[in-house]
């Protein structure tokens, strides 16, 4: 039983029949179709009607406007009617919690498309996020919309992954502080979060989709969990999603460890777990630990899954099960306690549902204010030759590659348009998204644009790629628009079941850039994409190369007057790699985060140095880092401070991206050559100085011990500040005294970070 279910709660379920409390666990998914956009829908298809699948209520409604396009008035008030309905027409009157996609925005028709997570990694602001999450949280609820399935805080292990692009960083402090933005943002506009996947399923075998995990318990401790504690402790997270993977062989929709004994005994989490769709079922069907589906609900429900989405296709079975002794009753009743619970708080519980909203606006200034500032914070500049921002004297721009003209190239694979208008080409987009061309119109208007598409994001037709090299040929300066097409299973070149064996540009398009570079016309090439690609070639030094590199991880509805903004000039770059830009596919799985013999060593042959490190990043700016000055030395367990001057030394404003890294030198567990420990997006004026103090608590060092305890060990630390986690531009020591400390549930997790002005004659802007 939940021990902080309310009396009214209690109540209600000591009046509920077997058949009503089952209703609770389960959802219904109204529009279920032929539409892929879960995995295998259509084999997983409910035969169960609607007016069948309420008689008794319905705990969960799935995503009622995110399956297909609704006019989203007209569907509201089907819903209100709907609510209505489970009020006056079931037993025991209570409404369903409604549920939609939410990861780039409300996945609905006409709704906003903010930047996909990678995105949010790039900008390296919480703030943003938050911001972000709230705008969208807004429009969530004004729809009736109660729970929604984000963030993803899975950490990135290996990038031909399909659903890198959903993911936040490969850094798991990054993850947590982003991804814990977002929950608050989206919560405190009265919407629930949900987190996914818990646990391990970035760390698939070969980056593939669904595929087995391998990872040791240390690695699961002290990478793939620390986000999702940090959501659920400092965010107060109210939901938590079961990843589908398997890890050592127990599939975490089955395991009390992970579901019930991690996340609710250690870390106190009392909201509801949801399962992902058809996780249940898939016990029986595809990892084979069930004998049928009754027998996985069963399992899942022993293991801490509440609720079944996106409909009851095994919870359904649990009453035979009941009836005849094979599944106790009370594992029922204890996640009914939680739904409800969840019910009451978001006040489903006493809502009448009189009145559905009469007009709405999903895609409102607010919204387009927060994509901006999400999309201009996140572009990262991989390369400038001096290419960049573009002359005022290049009059005529030959703007070729196949994402050059494509809206649909600026978004990720859970925006509505990708996940779900791909299957209804009748219907428009719905709201504005200008593409990098139409955004460059827009800001060079005294510049003559020439567009040649050259080739496809897919295929190995070159037919117009002389076509395009010809345009090159007569510029000033040449934009190429290469990467990804998002979407899922097979649909698109990257996104949720589109795992890849190399991480070259997909198809001819990098055949396409050295045409155009062959012209000897300076190129600039624009990369949008939702993973990142082996780009070495494209920033080698000692051959022909672009004159500059832009890289735009799917910057949403306002990506392509960022990306136009970031190429005139308007706007000076500061986004930062959250993922190492590897060298190949052959030296992944790579994580900065790597021991002495992770990285490149005499004992092996093979370079897996990447072509850009965590953290990198460059600006039209220049900041200097100095001075890095520590504590003395620091207790284990206790906190330390650190303080470096950053300085613009260009001449224009810009925001510099202040990362501290930490090497803890010798331990009684190998550790990462870098860590990240903390960061702060610093606006400065040109020859404006600050300084930045992080208050870090050793149990930014902390590890799992040889004992399986988190520990922090003492002994050297060092800490350095630089532009990405490999230079080290000012260095300090630290010694860590003391005993050994155990790391304990009150122990803080989080670095406070403080920014002061040292100058007088320009001054600092404050940061977001």
């Amino acid at each position: 039983m939940s021990p902080t279910a309310s009396e009214r709660v209690r109540g209600i379920l000591a009046a509920m029949t077997l058949d009503e409390k089952i209703a609770q666990l389960v959802g219904f998914w109204v529009d279920q179709g032929d539409d892929l956009v879960a995995p295998m829908a259509g084999e997983m298809a409910t035969s169960t009607r609607y007016d069948e699948a309420i008689v008794h209520g319905i705990g969960h409604l799935t995503r009622v406007y995110g399956t297909r396009p609704v006019d989203p008035v007209e569907r509201a008030a089907w819903l209100w009617e709907q609510q209505r309905r489970l009020r006056t027409q079931t037993r025991l009157g209570i409404p369903a919690i409604v549920h939609e996609e939410c990861l780039t925005g409300l996945a609905a028709w006409q709704a906003a498309t903010f930047p996909t997570p990678l995105a949010w990694g790039a900008s390296f602001d919480p703030d943003a996020v938050a911001q972000m999450a709230g705008t969208i949280g807004a429009s969530m609820r004004e729809l009736g919309i109660h729970q929604g399935l984000a963030p993803v805080l899975d950490v990135i292990r290996d990038p031909r992954w399909g659903r890198v692009d959903e993911c936040i960083a490969e850094d798991p402090y990054v993850v947590g502080t982003i991804g814990t933005a977002y929950v608050r943002g989206l919560q405190d506009a009265g919407v629930h979060a949900t987190l996914k996947h818990f646990v391990g399923y970035s760390a698939s075998q070969a980056g593939r989709n669904h595929a087995p995990v391998h990872v040791g318990t240390r690695e699961l401790a002290d990478v793939l969990l620390p986000p999702f504690e940090m959501a659920v402790r400092d965010g107060g997270v109210r939901s938590v999603m079961n990843s589908y993977a398997e890890i050592d062989g127990l599939p975490v929709a089955s395991t009390p460890a992970y579901l019930t004994g991690i996340l609710r005994d250690e870390w106190g989490f009392e909201g509801a777990v949801v399962s992902d769709y058809f996780a249940v079922a898939f016990l029986h069907t595809m990892h084979a630990v069930a004998v049928d589906r009754g027998e996985a609900a069963a399992l899942a429900l022993e293991a801490g899954v509440d609720v079944e989405l996106p409909t009851g296709d095994a919870f359904l079975e649990l009453a035979d099960r009941i009836a005849d002794g094979r599944t106790d009753e009370t594992l029922v009743d204890r996640a009914v306690l939680r739904v409800l619970a969840q019910k009451e708080e978001l006040g489903l519980l006493d809502d009448d549902f009189a009145q559905p909203p009469t007009s709405v606006d999903l895609d409102s200034p607010a919204h387009r204010a927060a994509a901006r500032v999400l999309a201009e914070r996140s572009i990262v500049l991989l390369r400038n030759d001096g290419a960049l921002p573009l002359s005022t004297t290049a009059r005529r721009i030959a703007v070729l590659g196949p994402n050059a003209a494509a809206p649909e190239a600026l978004m990720g694979c859970y925006s509505f348009a990708n996940h779900v208008l791909a299957h209804h080409p009748e219907t428009p987009l719905g709201f504005e998204i200008p593409s990098v061309l139409d955004a460059l119109r827009a800001e060079l208007p005294d510049a003559r644009l020439v567009h040649v598409a050259g080739c496809e994001v897919e295929g190995d037709d070159r037919t117009r790629v002389d076509a395009a090299a010809a345009a090159a040929a007569e510029a000033d300066v040449a934009v190429v628009v290469v990467g990804d097409r998002a979407g899922l299973f097979g649909r698109g070149t990257v996104g949720e079941g589109n795992d890849v064996e190399s991480l070259d540009l997909p198809g001819v398009q990098r055949e396409l850039v050295e045409a155009t570079i062959a012209t000897g016309t300076p190129v600039v090439l624009v990369v949008l994409s939702g993973r990142p690609y082996a780009l070495d070639w494209a920033l080698q030094r000692d051959a022909p190369a672009p004159a500059a590199v832009v890289q735009a991880f799917f910057p949403g509805e306002e990506g392509g007057p960022a990306i136009a903004g970031v190429l005139s000039g308007r706007v000076n770059p500061s986004g930062r790699l959250p993922v190492s830009l590897p060298r190949s596919a052959g030296a992944q799985p790579y994580t900065y985060l790597h021991p002495i013999l992770g990285g490149p060593t005499e004992v092996t042959s093979a370079d897996s140095t990447p072509a850009a490190p965590f953290g990198f990043g460059l600006s039209y700016a220049s900041f200097a880092h100095e001075a890095l000055q520590v504590s003395d030395a620091v207790h284990a367990g206790d906190a330390f401070t650190a303080t470096v001057r950053v300085t613009n030394t260009g001449d224009r404003s810009g925001a510099d991206v202040v990362q501290l890294y930490a090497r803890d030198v010798y331990a009684s567990v190998t550790r990462p050559v870098a860590q990240l420990l903390g960061y702060r997006r610093v606006e400065l004026e040109p020859g404006a100085s600050a300084d930045v103090t992080f208050t870090v608590p050793t149990q930014r060092l902390a590890f799992t011990g040889r004992d399986g305890v988190r520990i922090v060990e003492p002994g050297h630390v060092e800490l350095w500040v630089g532009p990405s986690c490999e230079e080290h531009e000012t260095s300090a020591v630290i010694e860590i005294t003391g005993d050994v400390h155990r790391v304990t549930p009150g122990d803080p997790r989080l670095v406070d970070v403080a920014v002061s002005e040292i100058t007088t004659d320009a001054a600092l802007v404050p940061t977001k």
